[in-house]
């Protein structure tokens, strides 16, 4: 997935706690849809060029950074993602946040429509590095 950053990017924070200010070493990103993920409190996600899956069961929150980020100053590439490029940085500085929305969790049948989903990719990665 090619994620563009720039300027004007809008930056996301998913949870499921409720607060004002996000604390330094805390993860963003410019994708709404995986701070959305991210707010369930998944064990395991996989981001794919249509669709991100993960088995997260919490209710979240989403929100959006308050203010105007610099590269290097306010935020930096997360060191270890197993993400996109530009999908995830760590925060190196308390920012303030705006709530969006309260997320419901998965309902019954996407849960189990995830962990279906994420069990074929397993299974997937593990018959091809058998080869």
């Amino acid at each position: 997935m090619d994620i563009l950053i720039g300027p004007d990017t809008r930056w996301y924070h998913g949870s499921n706690k409720r607060f004002d200010t996000l604390l330094a070493g805390s993860t963003i990103t410019p994708v709404r849809a995986l701070a959305e993920a991210f707010s369930h409190q998944p064990t395991i996600l996989s981001m794919g060029e249509d669709a991100i899956v993960h088995d997260g069961a919490e209710p979240g929150f989403l929100y959006a950074i308050e203010q105007a980020l610099v590269i290097g100053r306010d935020i930096q590439a997360h060191p270890h993602t197993t993400m996109d490029k530009h999908a995830e940085f760590l925060t190196t500085r308390p920012l303030k946040v705006r709530l969006l929305c309260q997320l419901p969790p998965p309902s019954r049948e996407q849960a189990l429509a995830a962990r279906a989903q994420l069990r074929a990719m397993s299974s997937s990665m593990e018959d091809g590095h058998e080869n």
